[in-house]
């Protein structure tokens, strides 16, 4: 049985405003978002290059329903006849950094699902016994249930960081569920016994977190200033986005879910072996650490500045066999590529959909 959203009127109401007027302008105002429209009169800058700042002020109310282990809280925009797209979110960011992305999507035709991960937002686990589980598969897992959820039998799944290797583990499980995808800085399917390999000193440097997660202070201090580090990542991974105190606050919210540390600090636990995961998705992992290839149409992004850890885009382009593309995009885009490019990531959904 498919569970249905808490809000089924309001998927109703978005369906007859989409059927009845066209253009940015419907985007916009699902989206409670009166400076969209106007700001889509600036004259737009060459392919490949960033747009101007975020203009779009907050979703809509967003909503809710139960998926698999989950009360998932999401936005989302357009009718639900059109093509599904799901956009998946990294840390530590959250669904703001679509809100650009969003409606040019919607406009475009498709139906939008933005969902909060487990340990964000409004998602709550069902559950107090649940296993606060943070390991790559169950995320995975987590996207398929939404899916299921909301009665959508295929979608275009895009992402960035966490989110990109949810959806990068989507379309290799689950092709049959996936349309297409968008994946920034590429095929990040992890495996702990790789990561078992120490890498050359200027790289660990780069993930100093996640050794500060690896001890009881690291947990204690991510939970005493758990906004400061999320500052402080925004800046290192993206060192040339001038982002607002408004924007970060936006998003910082998020982080404030009850089961937010108990997640990050196991995901980067699990990665290089000192937590353990749950039986359940042992052999989804088994087929992970393997690298298996993905064959749904691709397309990968990187922003020229990005500062977090991530791979040459060479040593992944064996890893897509189907129809595959990888673009460089300039302007001095980082790490929250979609928030801080929102044009050309919406451009490659769009692009990679003709596949």
């Amino acid at each position: 049985m498919i569970n249905r959203p808490t809000d089924t009127r309001e998927i109703d109401h978005q369906r007859r405003r989409l059927l009845g007027v066209a253009g940015m302008s419907i985007a916009a105002a699902q989206f409670g978002m009166a400076r969209f429209a106007s700001a889509q009169s600036s004259v737009p800058k060459p392919p490949g290059t960033s747009r101007e700042p975020a203009t779009n002020a907050s979703f809509a109310p967003l909503k809710q329903i139960n998926a698999g282990v989950l009360s998932v809280g999401y936005a989302e925009i357009g009718s639900v006849d059109r093509p599904a797209v799901i956009l998946l979110h990294g840390w530590p960011y959250d669904i703001h950094s679509y809100l650009d992305v969003a409606p040019l999507l919607a406009s475009a035709g498709y139906r939008v699902i933005v969902p909060y991960f487990r340990g964000y937002g409004t998602t709550r686990f069902l559950s107090g016994e649940t296993v606060r589980n943070g390991q790559q598969a169950a995320l995975a897992a987590d996207t398929i249930a939404l899916m299921d959820a909301l009665g959508i039998q295929k979608a275009i799944v895009a992402g960035y960081d966490w989110g990109a290797r949810t959806a990068d583990i989507v379309a290799a499980l689950w092709p049959e569920r996936c349309k297409a995808l968008v994946s920034v800085s590429g095929y990040l399917i992890g495996s702990r016994e790789a990561n078992k390999a120490p890498l050359p000193p200027k790289a660990e440097l780069a993930w100093w977190y996640q050794f500060y997660f690896a001890t009881e202070r690291g947990r204690a201090g991510y939970e005493m200033y758990r906004k400061e580090m999320a500052r402080l990542i925004w800046q290192t991974a993206s060192p040339k986005w001038a982002f607002d105190d408004a924007t970060f606050d936006r998003s910082a919210q998020a982080f404030d879910n009850p089961d937010h540390v108990g997640i990050v600090i196991h995901n980067y636990r699990w990665r290089i072996g000192l937590a353990d995961g749950e039986p359940t998705y042992d052999a989804w992992e088994k087929r992970l650490a393997e690298a298996p290839v993905i064959r749904v149409p691709t397309i990968t992004l990187e922003g020229d500045a990005n500062g977090a850890p991530h791979p040459d885009p060479a040593s992944y382009a064996k890893q897509f066999s189907g129809r595959y593309t990888h673009r460089l995009i300039t302007g001095g885009v980082g790490h929250n590529l979609p928030q801080e490019a929102p044009k050309a990531f919406a451009d490659a959904v769009i692009e990679v959909d003709g596949y």
